[in-house]
């Protein structure tokens, strides 16, 4: 396992904390947006942006739009990646903003299918590539600028906030969408209450700049910029160099099945009318937004927690037991047992889950060394997420609306 010495002064420390609460700040806002979209997709595009006639077709068709933008990760990660390595972490993370921020904008201006019939989801997919491309480069990005800053000893503590700040993202999704769904009218929600969350991000386009604009390029960085060795083809050499490396990541990286099915297709599974479940939307949100918040609290102690008896534990320990959790959240789902969901979404995305979440910030880029970090790490672990991209597709193909017996449940 390569690693780069990182040279960590105490005068350094204040940098280890601005870039610390960038890496926060801007997961936190971008992911924000990510999450907005999820959210959407699973409960309101069906039926703006797609035809009527069939619910299964609308679902399935929305569902693909999200699993779309993880099959521009990959081609994100490769170009993103480069920029990280060859010009430097900061200006990478400023352009993931950029395009994120308007590619999200521009979704709360769209026409719907009843307005323009097959453009309305045409453009729907062209942004969603967008911001798959953007996404890309943001965890690789965030965690090789925290952990390039932090000491070593605490890398696992400082780089975990990369995912805290992620995890707040989906809390700040849930949160706009709350009380949207449960104090306006259902027509109004429909006609033009999804935009606002989507408007809303407009400020991740001018608070993303201001803070990413403060934080210094890292030392590690900065001293192979200075020795003239900063690669010109950083993907290449990540490939020929670290091969093993990132078939690991890309390999852990299929733990992104868990939140991508139990969050994506769960939300689905639980409001759309044609599985006859019945949840409330503003009801549904709330459980991951509870398991969200545990998973604020916890992700720090675990990566402390990894700085100490080591990352791979950590991880095994989340992927096993999130896991098995997971039939026992659908399930919960499934019998409509309110109680019992929260009581799993706490178990599994609180606290187990976090085994995983909480600590691959640290133990990914720690794999390869500074020349090729953000290269190395974002191909493998995009390459890796977009292999779970269409699952939630797969799912209501197996469990369509109207299924009176659902595997896996």
């Amino acid at each position: 396992m390569a690693s780069s010495a990182t040279h960590h002064e105490p005068e350094g420390r204040h940098q280890t904390r601005k870039a610390t609460a960038s890496g926060w700040i801007g997961s936190a806002l971008e992911y924000y947006d990510f999450f907005i979209y999820a959210t959407a997709a699973a409960l309101i595009f069906p039926q703006i942006f797609f035809p009527k006639g069939d619910p299964k077709i609308a679902i399935i068709a929305s569902l693909a739009t999200y699993g779309v933008g993880y099959v521009a990760r990959p081609i994100g990660a490769f170009f993103l990646g480069h920029l990280g390595d060859t010009h430097g972490r900061k200006q990478v993370l400023v352009i993931c903003m950029f395009l994120m921020g308007f590619s999200t904008v521009a979704v709360g201006l769209l026409p719907t299918y009843d307005q323009v019939g097959l453009l309305a989801p045409a453009l729907l997919v062209f942004l969603r590539l967008v911001q798959g491309f953007a996404v890309a480069g943001e965890i690789s990005g965030a965690s090789s600028m925290i952990l390039e800053h932090a000491p070593f000893g605490r890398r696992g503590f400082f780089a975990s906030f990369t995912l805290q700040g992620v995890q707040a993202g989906q809390i700040m999704a849930a949160a706009v969408f709350l009380p949207l769904a449960h104090y306006m009218p259902a027509d109004q929600f429909n006609s033009w209450g999804w935009r606002i969350p989507f408007l809303l991000s407009f400020i991740v386009i001018v608070a993303g700049y201001i803070i990413r604009r403060e934080v210094a390029e890292t030392p590690a960085f900065a001293e192979v910029d200075k020795s003239g060795k900063v690669p010109k083809a950083p993907v290449v050499q990540a490939v020929t160099e670290s091969w093993r490396d990132m078939l690991r990541v890309m390999l852990c990286s299929l733990m992104n099945v868990i939140p991508v099915v139990t969050t994506i297709f769960g939300a689905a599974y639980a409001v759309q009318p044609g599985y006859g479940i019945g949840f409330e939307k503003d009801v549904y949100l709330w459980i991951p937004v509870m398991g969200n918040i545990v998973a604020v609290i916890v992700i720090p102690f675990v990566g402390t927690l990894s700085d100490k008896i080591g990352r791979r534990i950590p991880i095994m320990v989340g992927a096993i037991g999130s896991g098995l959790l997971s039939f026992a959240y659908l399930y919960a789902i499934s019998v409509h047992n309110v109680p019992m969901a929260i009581l799993f979404s706490l178990l599994m995305w609180g606290v187990v889950y976090q085994g995983y979440n909480a600590v691959y910030p640290s133990f990914y880029p720690e794999m390869f060394p500074t020349r090729t970090r953000v290269s190395g790490m974002a191909i493998s672990q995009n390459l890796g997420t977009a292999v779970t991209a269409l699952l939630p597709v797969l799912f209501v193909t197996v469990a369509p609306p109207g299924a009176t017996n659902i595997p896996l449940t």
